[in-house]
């Protein structure tokens, strides 16, 4: 759950063009959370009830973030602990029910999605801030895929969580950021505020709109300091992304990413980005954040990942730099340069 400097584009976006025709005042504020950075913003209103209203939601990204770590000490890496003892845990009713979503949806991507692989993650050194340029241990790496970690190894019963296989680690990391979404959704509709923006690392939720007009952001292009496209989002939509170019590290002239292919085991090298755009529905947020990743491992069987979960606007960079991006979704982009390279697909 991290963001790169130059995934701010969708920020500094919205933040232009909102220069340009303010007759609401616009309410902003960034902060850290989540290994990245979050910024929230609203429109119209008063200040005092837009303050108000941020406030609760960047101290619930917090409380969700000390909660759920893979890593830091947290209820997560107490479960996990008991996990690799083969000890059952009871944990609380929040993290059971997320336990029970993932495991649907990893289900659904056919198991490419897999926030069982904890272990691998760490094995590749992607679970901290500072990684550094090396392969893992391959006596280490072939042990791992043959104990085969999977979510279906995890065991629900109410809030008792057990394991039949030892190997599986619990990290949230690729379901998290959306369940954030929502819960932002959540409090500042609670909080009365209609017309809001939410952005944690790219994955991004609108409410209402701009004055009346829809919520504009940006696909980040995955080799190049700019958007490749810009595109409205409405009431109720989420987006998000998955790329090798926010966590990876180059060795030997190739590029290993963060986004591990459970039957590899491997970086997946097929796709430089997969973006997916969420219509409106209950859980939109994590439905966004969780879709792309199965997608995206997936290289060129991504669109019938995306159909798993009823996604229908969808765009891929593939490794050769051609674009592939379903009829739904070119119908609201705006594209940066050229687009004679753009395979538009149902």
């Amino acid at each position: 759950m991290r963001l790169a400097g130059r995934c701010a584009f969708a920020l500094l976006l919205c933040g232009a063009l909102l220069a340009g025709c303010v007759r609401q005042p616009v309410f902003q504020r960034e902060a850290y959370v989540f290994g990245t950075r979050v910024d929230i913003t609203v429109y119209g209103g008063e200040r005092e009830r837009a303050d108000a209203a941020i406030t609760a939601v960047l101290r619930e990204f917090d409380r969700l973030h000390r909660a759920y770590h893979a890593w830091e000490p947290s209820e997560l890496t107490a479960l996990n602990d008991a996990l690799a003892r083969g000890e059952p845990r009871e944990i609380s009713p929040e993290l059971a029910a997320m336990l029970r979503d993932a495991q649907q949806m990893a289900a659904r991507g056919d198991g490419l999605f897999d926030p069982a692989l904890g272990a691998l993650i760490e094995l590749w050194g992607f679970h901290t801030d500072a990684f550094a340029p090396r392969l893992p241990d391959p006596a280490k790496l072939a042990a791992l895929k043959a104990a085969r970690p999977r979510m279906s190894d995890i065991l629900i019963d109410g809030q008792r969580i057990a394991s039949r296989n030892p190997a599986a680690s619990i990290d949230l990391g690729g379901y998290a950021k959306g369940y954030a979404l929502d819960r932002a959704a959540a409090i500042l509709r609670e909080q009365g505020i209609r017309d809001a923006l939410v952005n944690i690392g790219g994955n991004i939720l609108a409410l209402g709109s701009k004055g009346g007009q829809p919520w504009r952001i940006g696909i980040q292009h995955p080799r190049q300091p700019m958007p490749l496209a810009t595109m409205p989002l409405y009431d109720g939509e989420a987006t998000g992304t998955s790329g090798d170019y926010q966590r990876y590290f180059e060795l030997d002239g190739v590029r290993y990413a963060h986004l591990l292919d459970p039957r590899t085991g491997e970086p997946a090298h097929a796709t430089q980005a997969l973006t997916v755009l969420a219509t409106p529905r209950p859980g939109v947020g994590v439905l966004s954040d969780v879709a792309s990743k199965p997608a995206y491992l997936a290289g060129d069987g991504w669109r019938e990942q995306t159909r798993h979960f009823a996604i229908d606007h969808a765009l891929r960079v593939a490794a050769d730099g051609r674009i592939e991006v379903t009829r739904a979704l070119r119908a609201r982009l705006e594209f940066f340069s050229p687009t004679e390279n753009i395979d538009v697909i149902d």
